[in-house]
């Protein structure tokens, strides 16, 4: 009964938006952001009358004109999901929506063709490759930081929203034991593939050489955090604001110190230690039910596109003869 008021206290809006994951939305937004400002560019007066080949040039710009704040050309990854922001809005408002029309898929299709539609692959990053990060770490409250989000990434498979929205309070330490190391439960509270927010929990291992679960206690005595968000933005000097860390930290992070060990940062992204992390396993021939316990993945398919990456070497049709 409680539930049911608060849903008939809140708006039909606030309602809907909930459906949608945290960063869907801010993507949601921005993209519709943009098709508000290219409409008063183009003397449109309501977003929500826009007819179906404004809609279709707008697509034809986001694909084909370099971004004013990047110079880059956004992808047809992001030129299909702004065109859902727009069909969002208008399913919210209760209007026909003109992405709907033959017209916008036609350009879509178009502009696949034109631009390629094969998705970018981010590099995993190996065992080895983390190994390497975590010795540029520096030995302040931040290098702390940083190895602690690297190690529990890497051995969480965790997106970078997971490892901004995590608490103190969704980390579980147990007691070593004669047959065990270090080890801790890690609590995901909402995920990619967990949208009602059921809860998640990854069984991580400390290790001899990545040792999440140690670099975790590291960072949190350094900090002095006790509560509140996992990893926290900083300011000068190592002072903890108390803030989480905003998703978009994570890559810069990661690119850092990938740059540090000699690889390309344009190859590496937040993904990077979730893709590693399977890729490894993959590797030294962990069980594919193994692996997606801790990835959670819920399609076996996913997860099998890198373990067919690992090994395309392996065992190769042409190895005693070319």
């Amino acid at each position: 009964m409680r539930s049911s008021a608060l849903i008939e206290q809140g708006s039909h809006t606030d309602v809907l938006s909930s459906a949608l994951a945290m960063n869907t939305r801010i993507a949601y937004e921005k993209g519709w952001s943009k098709f508000i400002n290219y409409c008063t560019k183009e003397h449109v007066d309501d977003p929500l009358a826009a007819s179906p080949d404004m809609v279709a040039r707008f697509l034809v710009h986001l694909a084909t004109r370099p971004s004013q704040q990047s110079g880059t050309v956004l992808s047809m990854g992001t030129v299909t999901l702004y065109k859902s922001a727009i069909n969002k809005k208008y399913t919210d408002a209760g209007k026909s929506s003109p992405t709907n029309h033959p017209m916008v898929r036609a350009t879509l299709k178009g502009l696949a063709r034109l631009k390629g539609t094969a998705c970018r692959r981010v590099e995993a990053l190996r065992e080895y490759h983390i190994q390497s990060m975590l010795s540029q770490c520096a030995d302040t409250t931040i290098g702390r930081r940083d190895a602690a989000i690297i190690a529990l990434g890497f051995a969480g498979a965790l997106r970078r929203s997971e490892i901004c929205g995590l608490t103190v309070e969704d980390v579980e330490f147990l007691e070593p034991t004669e047959e065990a190391n270090q080890r801790m439960f890690l609590t995901i509270r909402r995920s990619k593939t967990d949208q009602q927010g059921r809860g998640q929990k990854i069984a991580i291992l400390d290790g001899r050489v990545i040792r999440p679960v140690h670099r975790l206690q590291v960072w949190l005595n350094a900090s002095g955090i006790t509560r509140g968000p996992l990893f926290q933005t900083m300011k000068r000097g190592g002072h903890v604001q108390g803030k989480p860390l905003h998703h978009s930290d994570i890559p810069r992070l990661v690119k850092h110190y990938a740059a540090l060990i000699g690889l390309d940062p344009k190859e590496v992204a937040g993904h990077s230690l979730r893709a590693g992390f399977v890729t490894s396993a993959a590797v030294h021939h962990a069980r594919l039910d193994k692996i997606m316990a801790v990835t959670r993945h819920t399609n076996p398919a996913t997860v099998m596109q890198y373990i067919r990456d690992a090994d395309s070497f392996t065992d190769h049709a042409g190895e005693h003869f070319l």
